[in-house]
């Protein structure tokens, strides 16, 4: 499956990632040590909605543009991120994990962003134009290692691919296993467009196996069952996720599901753990 972020950018999937992604972050800066933020596939880090690309899809009217019109306070930190690259109130950018990772910082945190794409890694280094974080133009998998474990004590590497070739899944989960080894108290994100069940569930199975403690799967189908040829929804796998996220996840999701499907009919968003 190939998933090009400019496609779909501030579809529901964007802001379920983003909106954990921030409680994620700003859980883990409830202690004051400093963080490392790793993006592997940072992609272009901004993206413009009224492009064609964007337009093609539509799709950032199921997401993005419904989570701004709810009102829901557990969703500020979101609407805030997608505001902040907007300068006026007209919505016409929307910020992709790099962005948003950015505004996340505070002094003793640090951003690293890799891309390997050299037309998105020369995009995403205008739109960080500014701040503080670090480019790399690097297969994603082999940096992803090198920089474990990070030089500060804690940290999050989020692995966002497009998917498009066919051992995605194969080289995340070998690449895992070798990361839980060289860091295994760290925060690993991984998120993944849902095509089929049966793939996922090969998948799922395929995690089970490398006996990672803790391991919590958010999981956001749009259907009941699945729709041949299209994207039927996305998930984020989470390794470490600290205990003041996963106590806040519950209501979270109950404010993401009111937004997302205002008809309760749009849906459903379930987290688990994976051993479970």
């Amino acid at each position: 499956m190939n998933y090009r972020h400019s496609y779909h950018a501030g579809n529901s999937a964007d802001v379920v990632k983003h909106s954990l992604l921030i409680a994620l972050v700003r859980s883990l800066q409830l202690k004051p040590g400093a963080l490392t933020l790793i993006d592997t596939h940072a992609g272009c880090g901004l993206y413009d909605l009224g492009g064609a690309e964007a337009q093609r899809t539509g799709e950032a009217t199921q997401g993005v543009l419904r989570a701004l019109t709810d009102m829901n306070p557990l969703l500020n930190d979101y609407r805030a991120a997608v505001q902040a690259v907007n300068a006026r109130a007209e919505l016409r950018l929307y910020p992709g994990s790099p962005q948003i990772l950015a505004q996340l910082l505070r002094p003793q945190d640090c951003l690293i962003l890799n891309e390997k794409h050299p037309e998105d890694a020369h995009s995403l280094r205008g739109a960080m134009r500014g701040t503080s974080a670090a480019v790399h133009e690097r297969d994603a998998y082999e940096l992803w290692l090198a920089l474990l474990p990070p030089r500060t004590p804690r940290g999050v590497v989020v692995v966002d691919p497009p998917y498009e070739q066919t051992d995605e899944r194969t080289r995340i989960t070998t690449t895992l296993a070798a990361a839980c080894r060289k860091w295994a108290h760290g925060v690993t994100v991984i998120w993944y467009p849902l095509k089929d069940r049966a793939t996922h569930w090969h998948w799922k199975n395929q995690l089970r196996k490398l006996g990672i403690p803790k391991l919590l799967c958010v999981e956001h189908w749009l259907y009941d069952s699945d729709q041949p040829g299209i994207y039927n929804g996305a998930g984020l796998f989470i390794v470490n996720p600290p205990y003041a996220f996963t106590q806040g996840l519950p209501p979270l999701l109950d404010a993401l599901r009111a937004a997302l499907a205002p008809d309760g009919h749009r849906g459903e968003i379930s987290a688990g753990w994976l051993g479970d």
